[in-house]
């Protein structure tokens, strides 16, 4: 049952649920599905170890199951869930976007970044987005349906294994290894198709199977794990009492509930002080600093006297700043703010001591920077 005041949403009449798969359960209930498979229960720890140490997928790769389990297993534990339609690359290669068919058909976008001293993943929690932001193409394809918490995974899966493959050209630096060795992923961001937080328990689930050691899970770390949300409040307080050490990330786009109605309708619902207070619930039971995302749209929410009200509700907080140039979407009437407006909007900030950044646009030119994501066969 949902909780009061949270989101929920529905599949489309007639959606077949995802095949169940070892991502999607505890190691408890792997245990349990192998044993209802006829197998010996600590073989639910080797299937583990080749999903997420070895990252090997094909059964006929796994030689310490006896080969009349392997099929069996398989079948019942790591169905196939998706397959890649098209890579598409840019910034000589350390910029790739996949393209995925899942088992019904459905499209979804992740974006794999390398840069000099880091890899970040950009993953999708929904395919499409019931958010309805107009500045974003994800946003105005409305959403299909949630993903289920091994389809989130398996994006990150599949993202080790390219980097491990050497299918992402290296960037040099620290994101290159030490000694050769393959590049490890640094950062995920659940910024890719849909709202996270309405996918609540498959995302956490997500969470955990990506933290948890090997080979239970990847062994990656909460602290480079970044969620992000246009503000649904009850679910941002129960986010803050996880336990998590992941960031949060929060899609304010407008310091003021009258723009910010247009620019993000969710906030019809729950308004730009209530869902600030929720963040600083999260900063304080996580330690950790918040983002504030903000899409920089050309007269329409980077006038000085925005910046100023937008820095004086952040003065004194645990947050930075994240300001995105708006990166263009089919049809929109909308296009990035000047340079100058831009650059006085940082100052804006600063003169209040709020910590500000201009994110890069990494994957424009290829639809895959922050509200480009549509997912077509194009």
């Amino acid at each position: 049952m949902p909780k009061p005041g949270e989101l929920t949403f529905v599949a489309p009449r007639g959606a077949a649920r995802p095949p169940r798969h070892l991502a999607d359960l505890t190691p408890a209930e792997r245990r349990e599905a192998v044993a209802g498979a006829g197998e010996k229960p600590f073989r639910a720890k080797q299937l583990s170890q080749h999903y997420f140490s070895r990252l090997a997928h094909d059964p006929a790769q796994w030689t310490d199951i006896p080969a009349a389990a392997r099929e069996k297993l398989a079948a019942e534990l790591l169905p196939d869930l998706m397959s890649v339609v098209r890579h598409i690359s840019c910034d000589e290669g350390m910029t790739r976007k996949t393209l995925w068919k899942l088992h019904d058909g459905t499209l979804v976008e992740s974006v794999l970044m390398r840069y000099p001293d880091r890899v970040t993943m950009c993953i999708s929690s929904q395919a499409g987005c019931g958010m309805n932001c107009p500045f974003c193409a994800t946003g105005q394809a409305g959403l299909d349906r949630n993903l289920s918490t091994a389809e989130i995974v398996h994006q990150i899966v599949d993202g080790v294994r390219a980097l491990r493959d050497g299918e992402v050209p290296g960037a040099g630096g620290q994101a290159e290894g030490a000694a050769g060795t393959p590049a490890r992923l640094s950062n995920i961001v659940f910024m890719g198709m849909g709202e996270p937080l309405a996918n609540y328990k498959r995302v956490v689930g997500a969470i955990r199977r990506l933290t948890d050691p090997e080979p239970d899970g990847l062994g990656l770390s909460q602290r480079g794990i970044t969620v992000s949300t246009v503000g649904l409040v009850p679910a941002m307080l129960r986010f803050a009492d996880e336990g998590f050490k992941c960031r949060l990330a929060v899609s304010l786009h407008a310091p003021d509930d009258e723009l910010r109605d247009t620019l993000v309708p969710v906030n019809t619902r729950w308004k730009v002080r209530e869902v600030l207070d929720a963040a600083w619930e999260y900063a304080a039971k996580s330690s950790r600093r918040v983002s504030i995302e903000y899409a920089l749209i050309k007269d329409i929410n980077d006038q000085a006297w925005r910046a100023d009200l937008l820095g004086r509700l952040l003065k004194g907080r645990p947050v930075h700043v994240n300001l995105i140039p708006l990166n263009p979407t089919p049809g929109s009437k909308w296009t990035a703010s000047r340079p100058e407006d831009e650059a006085a909007f940082v100052q804006a900030l600063q003169a209040h001591g709020v910590p500000v950044t201009v994110r890069d646009t990494r994957g424009q030119e290829i639809d895959g920077a922050c509200g480009q994501l549509a997912a077509t066969e194009r």
